[in-house]
C-alpha cells in the first residue's frame, strides 16, 4: 500500500510540475525560500529541497514520454511544416508506403491547465491514449499532432492560447489539415478515416468536411459541443475556437461513429446526445461502465473490426443513434 501510494503521488507531482511555465531552478528557488521562514533547521532543509530536486530529476516530460511509447512499438517519427508550424507525426511501418486506406490518430487536449488558472508550458498528454489505440490497428495509421505540442511548444508563432483557449481555432485545423493532406499525397490513400478522442474528436469534426477523402470520423467521448461544455463546466469561454455544434451537418458521405462514456463526467453523455441526433449520417453509442479515460482500449480492437465489416452487433453499448 505504501509503495503504490507514494508512486501514485510521484505521477502527480510528475504530472504538475513538468508541464508548468517554470523551470527546475525557480521552482527549487522558491522552495528554498519558503524553507527560509520555517522553523526547520538547516540540516533538514537540505535533506527536503535533495529529495525534492531528485524525484523531479526523475520525472520524464509528456514529450520523452510520448517518443518512449512510440519507438516501443516501432513507429516512425517525422515533422512535417503546415500553416507556419511544424507538427509531429507518428506513423506505422504501413502508412510509409503508398496504401489506400490510411487511418488518422488525434490525441486530446493533454493538459493545457493545472488547477484552472496556470496555463501549463507543455500541454502535451501525459497519458497518450490515441496512441495506445493506433499500437492496436493493423492497417496504415498515422497519429498526428497538434501545432505547439510535442514539445515545440516554444516555436515562432507559439503561445498558450494555442492550447487553451484557441485550442480549435482556425490555425489549428488549418495547420492540420494541411499535415494530413500531406500524407494523404504521400500514401495515395483513397479513403481516410478519422479517429479522435475528447478534444480529438473536435478536430476530427471540423477537419472532416476540409478533405474530400475523408470516409469515416470515429470519435470516444467527443467534446462536440465547445460552448454547451463551457456552460455545463462553468468554465472560461473558448474564445477563437470552431464549434462542431455550429457547423454545418457532414456531408453525406462520412460515415460518423460516436462513442459515449455512460459514466464520463467530463463530457457526459446529455452534452453530446443533441448533436449526435443532429448528424444524419451517424451512429451514437453509450458504453455504460465507460469514463473519459477508461476503457476506450478494451473495445477498439472490435471498433476497428466494425468498421471493416459494417456490422455494428459486436459493439459494447447502447446505440441511441442509426443513420437516417
Amino acid at each position: 500500500m505504501t509503495i503504490s501510494h507514494r508512486a501514485s503521488s510521484t505521477r502527480e507531482l510528475c504530472a504538475q510540475v513538468t508541464g508548468l511555465q517554470y523551470s527546475l531552478p525557480f521552482l527549487v528557488a522558491q522552495g528554498m525560500l519558503l524553507l527560509r521562514f520555517t522553523g526547520l533547521n538547516r540540516l533538514i532543509k537540505g535533506i527536503i529541497v535533495g529529495l525534492f530536486v531528485t524525484q523531479l530529476a526523475a520525472c520524464a516530460t509528456p514529450t520523452s514520454n510520448l517518443i518512449n511509447i512510440a519507438e516501443a512499438e516501432h513507429f516512425e517519427q517525422v515533422r512535417k511544416r503546415s500553416e507556419g508550424y511544424e507538427l509531429l507525426v507518428l506513423h506505422n511501418a504501413k502508412a510509409g508506403r503508398k496504401t489506400n486506406q490510411l487511418h488518422i490518430y488525434l490525441e486530446g487536449d493533454g493538459t493545457p491547465w493545472v488547477y484552472r488558472v496556470i496555463r501549463t508550458r507543455d500541454p502535451t498528454p501525459r497519458q497518450p491514449l490515441m496512441l495506445q489505440l493506433m499500437a492496436q490497428d493493423s492497417a496504415a495509421a498515422a497519429y498526428v499532432g497538434r501545432p505547439c505540442y510535442n514539445g515545440s511548444y516554444a516555436d515562432d508563432g507559439c503561445s498558450s492560447e494555442l492550447w487553451t483557449s484557441a485550442r480549435y481555432s482556425e490555425k489549428i485545423v488549418a495547420s492540420m489539415s494541411g499535415v494530413i493532406r500531406q500524407l494523404i499525397e504521400s500514401t495515395g490513400a483513397q479513403s481516410v478515416r478519422l479517429f479522435g478522442h475528447s478534444g480529438g474528436g473536435t478536430l476530427a469534426m471540423l477537419i472532416a468536411e476540409r478533405i474530400q477523402q475523408v470516409s469515416h470520423v470515429v470519435t470516444l467521448a467527443g467534446n462536440l459541443d465547445i460552448e454547451g461544455w463551457v456552460a455545463h463546466h462553468r468554465y472560461t469561454p473558448l474564445f477563437g475556437s470552431l464549434n462542431p455544434a455550429t457547423q454545418p451537418p457532414l456531408r453525406l458521405g462520412v460515415k460518423q461513429w460516436h462513442f459515449l462514456g455512460g459514466d464520463d463526467s467530463v463530457i457526459p453523455v446529455s452534452l453530446v446526445k443533441p448533436f449526435v441526433n443532429a448528424q444524419p449520417n451517424s451512429f451514437g453509442f453509450e458504453i455504460g461502465n465507460y469514463t473519459h479515460g477508461c476503457c476506450w482500449r478494451r473495445m477498439w480492437s472490435k471498433a476497428l473490426a466494425a468498421l471493416d465489416s459494417g456490422n455494428t452487433q459486436a459493439l459494447p453499448g447502447i446505440r441511441f443513434k442509426f443513420p437516417r
